[in-house]
């Protein structure tokens, strides 16, 4: 046998096996979010934009693509989750202080007006999460009443 074919044998082989092996999966209840969307109230056009667009990545439930099943991509797509849950998780809005709800919308504002968020690569597959610059400022709108709301509490001593 051939070096080529005994090395294309041997990375077929590789590729089955890791089949076998996968990344945990970010499945929770969706009502995890109950106390994000409670505070912060967005109207249902956000709403919908947060469900669609944001939740994948920024929440404990996550609605997993047919290629997840795939390895290398499975792990992929849990280390952009795991990044996005990182940065902002509406599943843990509950125990979150008020500063840092506050930087969080900031952010949230900057990534979203910026165009970072969502990202490409999460658009190349989820056309509906492409944002129109009516969407956009529906966020953006919502997320500066937040704000506001946030800076109208009284800040604990």
């Amino acid at each position: 046998m051939s070096l080529k074919k005994k090395i294309t044998i041997s990375v077929l082989a590789a590729i089955v096996i890791a089949q076998f092996f996968r990344p945990e999966k970010n499945e929770g209840d969706l009502t995890s979010v109950d106390a994000f969307l409670a505070e912060t109230n967005p109207p249902e056009d956000v709403k919908y934009i947060l469900e669609e667009t944001c939740y994948d990545c920024h929440s404990n439930v996550t609605r997993y693509p047919w290629y997840n099943n795939i390895t290398p991509i499975n792990y992929w797509l849990a280390g952009h989750v795991k990044d996005g849950k990182k940065h902002f998780n509406v599943s843990n809005w509950e125990g979150s202080s008020l500063k840092r709800k506050d930087h969080k919308f900031e952010e949230l504002i900057e990534m979203v007006e910026e165009r970072h968020m969502p990202l490409k690569s999460y658009t190349w597959t989820h056309s509906e999460a492409k944002l129109s610059d009516a969407q956009v400022n529906a966020i953006i709108r919502w997320a500066n009443n937040v704000r506001m709301k946030y800076s109208l509490m009284p800040k604990p001593e």
